[in-house]
């Protein structure tokens, strides 16, 4: 039997995120677009990570089958596809923004160093959220849940 593979093994919201962009090639995907204007498969796999062929193709395939990437052809070259974020993909660069926070915080050697000015922008900017973060955290400290109502 064929695996439907646009069924969610669940809708809890990590989940639904993980199946959506949330493996490391994905994100990758998603960094070189928004952070380094990447928009060509030549463009992606020549990142520094190493994209094996087979794996960028299927990611890109997939994130635009999940309307997070559009495909256009080439103005200037037709054999080339340009990729491009949706207004889905759009909303997902407050994410990256906390993962560069994150890696600054925990990653001695972070290249986020190199933008320091968009690194100290986005702690500014986020400090509504990191207050939100803050209480949170303060009570899954204390063993709370923050989400009771989702306990399976």
């Amino acid at each position: 039997m064929k695996k439907d593979k646009n069924k969610l093994r669940s809708h809890c919201p990590v989940n639904y995120g993980l199946e959506a962009f949330g493996d490391r090639w994905a994100l990758l995907i998603l960094r070189d677009i928004i952070f380094r204007g990447k928009r060509t498969y030549g463009e992606f796999l020549s990142s520094e990570e190493g994209f094996a062929t087979n794996i960028l193709a299927s990611r890109l395939d997939h994130l635009v089958e999940q309307g997070i990437l559009q495909r256009e052809g080439d103005k200037t070259d037709g054999r080339k596809s340009v990729y491009t974020l949706t207004e889905k993909g759009f909303d997902l660069i407050p994410l990256l923004f906390e993962m560069i926070l994150w890696s600054a915080k925990y990653d001695n050697q972070s290249e986020a160093k190199r933008i320091a000015p968009l690194v100290e922008l986005i702690r500014k900017d986020n400090r509504r959220i990191r207050k939100i973060s803050q209480t949170a955290k303060e009570q899954v400290k204390q063993g709370i849940a923050l989400a009771r109502e989702y306990s399976s």
